[in-house]
């Protein structure tokens, strides 16, 4: 499975912020491959804006349509105008590892439900038009055995179809190539079989 994630590095943030009836509604964004990064963020939130109305957040730290490493929080704001909202444009922008909070200062009008899901939705649209993406592919683990001769020639293959080699153990008799094998492929080691006349062999992980 390939699929867009925050290109922002661990620890680092994306800030957007806009007005509607005089309420400020500011919107972090982060990259959340777990959901301690998600937390890290909020916590900052907090520590930042100690005087705001809520700290409505809404985080997917995994793949899209993930279902455990999910959450989102109203805090404080009437239920279901904050936080599902947020998700729910997180979740429809095909986004994973993402987490966001959306702080509010509020402004002296009252929006209603409707005008707060608004609100809440607009400001993680906003940020997330904003914001710099990266494909993410998840991988299996591949284990290759093949003769010293053919390590070379392996490794260049491998490279050709960007599978990365992410290990390799040395025996008398070889080497054992680790490769992430992206798991939306169907493994073909044909070609490579056919290079190394054989001399290739699949190790069970």
């Amino acid at each position: 499975m390939r699929y867009p994630v925050p290109d922002l590095p661990a620890g680092t943030r994306r800030e957007s912020e806009t007005e509607v009836e005089k309420s400020r509604f500011i919107t972090w964004i982060c990259h959340a491959p777990d959901v301690a990064s998600f937390t890290a963020l909020l916590a900052e939130a907090r520590r930042v804006h100690p005087n705001a109305s809520h700290h409505c957040s809404a985080f997917i730290a995994g793949a899209p349509g993930e279902q455990n490493a999910i959450g989102f929080s109203d805090d404080g704001e009437p239920g279901g105008t904050a936080g599902r909202p947020m998700f729910q444009v997180l979740d429809g922008a095909g986004l994973g590892q993402v987490g966001c909070v959306v702080t509010r200062y509020f402004g002296g009008t009252k929006l209603g439900t409707g005008g707060l899901a608004r609100a809440y939705s607009q400001a993680v649209s906003q940020a997330l038009a904003e914001l710099p993406l990266h494909q993410v592919t998840e991988r299996t683990p591949l284990r290759l055995k093949v003769g010293f001769a053919g390590e070379a020639e392996a490794r260049t293959w491998l490279e050709s179809l960007a599978v990365p080699v992410t290990a390799a153990e040395y025996a008398a008799d070889g080497v054992i190539l680790t490769a992430g094998w992206p798991r939306d492929t169907a493994i073909d080691l044909g070609p490579l079989e056919a290079r190394l006349r054989g001399n290739l062999a699949l190790v069970d992980t």
